[in-house]
């Protein structure tokens, strides 16, 4: 009964407005404001705070966030937007596939979806309209392969994963690469068709194109080499077990500094201090929540509520792809309320022994809730991408939204795949 209470009171707050965090806080606080028997202490909840806060694998966080304010501000995007329209810019939809790969590519670097959407589209934005595509359909494409960047490794979703379960980041990191270019493969087929529907003005196209291969490949990539390189380092370095994904974070700041400061000589030392600033103030939040929604699944753990979610779940919903089916839904309702970091600290814990008993691994778990969560990044109300791209285009982001719809259809179909064949997230692992 205390374990619904919880629940209750965690939801009220949330519909009335209340910050995520204080909903967390007050909702933890609850069975022992009413002297529930059996219940722990507020000294307990304060050290649950400590220890969610204290992990060496959260430092992580803070430095991606980091190394992604970084690189934004070091315009590294449009040097590898420009390798792959060199090579497919001349082909049909060659130029917005080649912004899907960017985004990609960024967010093997940021491992935010946020910052590559603001990184990649303030980027190719202008040059896409100015080519004549539709802006609002450029915004939403941008917006949906924007949120690969919590897909793709290094992701920051998959840290707080890995840190809240127990589940290897490394693994996750791992298993996020094919899922991700699964995605990809299918936004660029979608829109391949629309440009093959709608057409292209072809004239503008291959002047670009042209005065962009007239600078040769060999320039371009001298120029896009050190950006490149930049993913290559940071996850070479995880998978060769030569750093650990944490340590790798504080690869990718200081890397991404000395090509910013003295390779492309985009960022100056004054401004050092302000992108500090920046990945703090992102970073804190997120913290916070990270460390309280650590105590409110130990306050779960600790009444049973773990156990008790997880019998109802083997009873009643004890076949494997019902659960999958069940769980996608509710991820995909979470997601279109809440940012994919604060759902996964949440469920993770409290859903992952029910899904383990049921056969399903970790790392398959953690993979299906980051790519669902992903979509929500796009789906309004509170779609951040929207909010991010909408301004960009001086349009709504429920008009961007709506937009967007098909490509949510791709990223759906390709989450399907995801979810009912484990072999996509696990082959890799393996």
């Amino acid at each position: 009964m205390i374990i619904l209470l919880i629940f209750l009171v965690f939801l009220i707050f949330l519909l009335f407005g209340a910050p995520l965090i204080t909903a967390l806080g007050l909702s933890t606080l609850f069975p022992i404001f009413f002297g529930e028997s059996g219940a722990y202490t507020t000294e307990a909840v304060s050290r649950w705070i400590v220890q969610g806060a204290d992990s060496i694998t959260v430092i992580s966080i803070p430095m991606f966030i980091l190394a992604g304010a970084i690189m934004s501000k070091g315009g590294i995007a449009k040097k590898i937007f420009d390798v792959f329209a060199y090579f497919v810019g001349g082909k049909r939809a060659g130029l917005l596939i080649a912004t899907i790969f960017t985004c990609l590519f960024y967010g093997a670097i940021s491992g935010s979806g946020v910052a590559t959407a603001a990184a990649v589209g303030g980027m190719t934005l202008p040059i896409l309209m100015k080519l004549g595509y539709d802006k609002v359909f450029c915004a939403s494409l941008i917006a949906v392969a924007g949120s690969l960047g919590v897909v793709i490794p290094p992701s920051i979703p998959f840290v707080i994963y890995g840190s809240i379960t127990g589940t290897s980041v490394s693994g996750l990191f791992t298993a996020g690469i094919l899922p991700g270019s699964l995605i990809g493969s299918s936004l660029c087929i979608y829109t391949w068709f629309y440009c093959k529907k709608h057409g292209e003005d072809k004239e503008k196209i291959d002047a670009m194109v042209k005065e962009l291969k007239s600078r040769g490949l060999f320039n371009i990539l001298k120029e896009s080499f050190w950006a490149i390189l930049s993913p290559v380092i940071i996850l070479g370095g995880i998978y060769s077990g030569i750093v650990t994904p944490t340590e790798a974070a504080v690869v990718s700041v200081i890397y991404s500094l000395l090509i910013s400061i003295f390779v492309y000589k985009t960022i100056k030392f004054s401004e050092i201090i302000e992108l500090v600033r920046t990945a703090i103030s992102q970073f804190a939040g997120l913290v916070l929540l990270l460390a309280l929604a650590t105590s409110f699944s130990r306050a779960l753990t600790v009444l049973q509520g773990s156990k008790i979610i997880g019998d109802f779940i083997i009873n009643y919903i004890s076949y494997k792809y019902l659960f999958l089916l069940i769980l996608n839904i509710l991820l995909f309702i979470m997601g279109m309320f809440m940012d994919v970091g604060p759902v996964v600290a949440i469920l993770g814990p409290i859903l992952l022994p029910a899904a383990v008993e049921l056969g399903i691994s970790p790392i398959h778990m953690g993979i299906i809730m980051v790519c669902n969560l992903a979509v929500g990044m796009v789906t309004p109300p509170f779609g951040m991408n929207l909010f991010v791209v909408s301004p960009m285009v001086e349009k709504s982001s429920l008009e961007v939204g709506k937009s967007a719809i098909p490509f949510i259809g791709a990223f759906i179909i390709a989450l399907v795949l995801i979810t009912y064949v484990p072999a996509i997230s696990l082959l890799l692992v393996r």
